[in-house]
């Protein structure tokens, strides 16, 4: 079946954080759902679309940033409850936006992934797993790698706990109380979890996983040990998964697998009459997708995708037909809806050109001045840097909530930049003086106007080590510029394995002759 979306924007909010944004429940199939999304500016917005506009229902003040958003509610009814990870508290608000719980964890750093189920808090930090009931600490775990996700087989469905950690050793740990129950290795870094179906399948034991490297797999967690159904191998090379959802878009009966990437990327994927994925519908927007759901919230009686970016625009793929094909000799008459509504964004426009224009002539005057003092920019960026076990090469991925002027790239070690087939900037190389100051590396990409996210590759030698940084400016006024640094290690094109192949490394000696002299 062939699918058509159209895109259509419904608001922006501050930055985004992956897995935060979600779509209330409501009792019709297909009436229209508000959108609740938080921001790394602590602030959580719930809204609905009429006639076309985004309407508030509720907005919470400014905070600690928000890293994770989950719908709950008692085990049985409808999951309408909105529950935020910030810093190292869980708050919890109704659908009107009024808060119910605050709830200070004995966490010592951030939270880093959340799930909800019933009375049972599921909470991960970088290492550490904790398992609250009812706000009381029940269970505790200490993982042998960095965690990126969690999330807990049906209780209602299974009658037992099993939470399953995602962790960056390309492992999958099913936990039973504070005990391991069993691990799973994984093709890549697990970056995100989703219960297949929304419910586990038909057993209740199916988890969807995606991979920073950007791979897909079904897995059934049983009492005793895994079942692998299927895998989906990134071949087109995209970007990383950050985030899963299950919803019917096809509207055949059956719940197809929406996938949001780092590279902005979106795709459908439907099932053949074997229970095997097949792309259906695929979408490229330039930033990455943080959160992504099926529902209904532009109109009445139309199925969409809502995704949720990096910057944080809350963004609709609809099956509603958004504009007319005129024939030879007829025009697009446009409802008058439409044409407020350009009217509406017109004047818009002008106002926020009027009022950009007066902070800056006021800017200018205040820094004349002999007692000016100079703010320096606060901005965003998220940034990735990782190995491509296929060609060996690193990928370093930067985005910025705005614009990149330019990135200047520095190393204290042998690499080598390689082609990029999505990177448009231009590229230009400094001559190093490597006995003078250590440099082995200086180049200098110029990207084109309103480029947010770009991708680096460069390749390493083995043995040799050091620091790669990145100055990221972007095009705002007065200039800044942010410094990250990543370590290339010794054993830079090494990865970590489970599974030790013997015989790549040693040889069967079939016959071993004495010689005597």
């Amino acid at each position: 079946m062939e699918l058509q979306l159209n895109r259509m924007d419904y608001l922006q909010v501050g930055v985004t954080s992956q897995k935060t944004m979600k779509l209330l429940p409501t009792s019709g199939r297909r009436a229209t759902q508000k959108v609740v999304i938080g921001d790394q500016d602590g602030i959580v917005t719930c809204f609905g679309i009429k006639k076309s506009e985004a309407v508030p229902v509720f907005k919470t003040l400014p905070g600690q940033k928000i890293s994770r958003l989950e719908l709950g509610g008692a085990l049985g009814t409808v999951q309408e409850k909105v529950f935020v990870a910030a810093g190292s508290e869980v708050r919890g608000f109704t659908k009107r936006g009024k808060q119910f719980l605050s709830f200070e964890t004995n966490l010592t750093e951030s939270i880093k992934a959340m799930h909800i189920s019933g009375s049972d808090l599921f909470l991960c930090a970088s290492y550490i797993y904790n398992h609250y009931c009812d706000c009381k600490d029940q269970h505790y775990y200490l993982s042998g790698d960095k965690i990126s996700d969690v999330i807990c087989l049906p209780v209602e469905k299974l009658e037992r706990i099993t939470p399953i950690l995602a962790c960056q050793d390309r492992v999958l740990r099913a936990l039973q109380g504070s005990e391991l129950l069993y691990e799973v290795e994984v093709p890549g870094a697990p970056s995100v979890l989703t219960l297949n179906d929304g419910n586990g399948g038909e057993s209740g034991e199916e988890i969807l996983y995606g991979t920073s490297d950007g791979k897909i797999g079904l897995i059934q967690i049983t009492k005793n040990l895994p079942v692998p159904k299927w895998e989906i191998f990134n071949e087109k090379k995209r970007g990383g998964v950050l985030c899963i959802d299950n919803f019917d878009i096809l509207g055949d009966g059956v719940k197809d697998l929406l996938i949001g990437r780092d590279d902005g990327s979106v795709e459908v994927y439907g099932y053949d009459s074997a229970n095997e994925p097949v792309l259906c519908f695929e979408h490229a927007l330039t930033e990455s997708i943080t959160s992504i759901q099926g529902g209904c919230v532009g109109k009445d009686g139309y199925d969409e995708i809502v995704l949720a970016t990096y910057s944080g625009w809350v963004t609709g793929l609809t099956t509603e037909p958004v504009y007319k094909e005129a024939g030879p000799g007829e025009d697009i008459k446009i409802s008058q809806e439409m044409q407020n509504k350009i009217a509406s964004l017109r004047s818009e426009l002008e106002q926020l050109q009027f009022k950009v224009l007066q902070e800056r002539e006021r800017y200018q005057q205040s820094s004349q001045s002999s007692t000016a003092v100079s703010a320096v920019p606060v901005f965003s960026v998220n940034d990735k840097f990782t190995l491509n076990r296929d060609d060996a090469s690193y990928s370093l991925i930067l985005e910025v909530q705005m614009a990149i002027d330019n990135v200047l790239i520095q190393s204290d070690v042998p690499v080598d930049l390689l082609d990029v087939d999505k990177n448009s900037a231009i590229v230009s190389f400094s001559i190093c003086d490597t006995e003078t100051n250590g440099n082995f590396l200086l180049a200098t990409y110029r990207c084109q106007a309103n480029t947010t996210w770009m991708e680096l590759k460069l390749r390493s030698i083995e043995g040799q080590y050091g620091t790669l940084q990145a100055y990221i400016t972007p095009r705002i006024q007065p200039k800044a510029c942010q410094i990250r640094q990543y370590q290339i290690k010794p054993l830079s094109l090494h990865q970590r394995t489970h599974v030790i192949d013997e015989s790549r490394y040693t040889t069967k000696i079939k016959d071993i002759k004495l010689c005597c002299f």
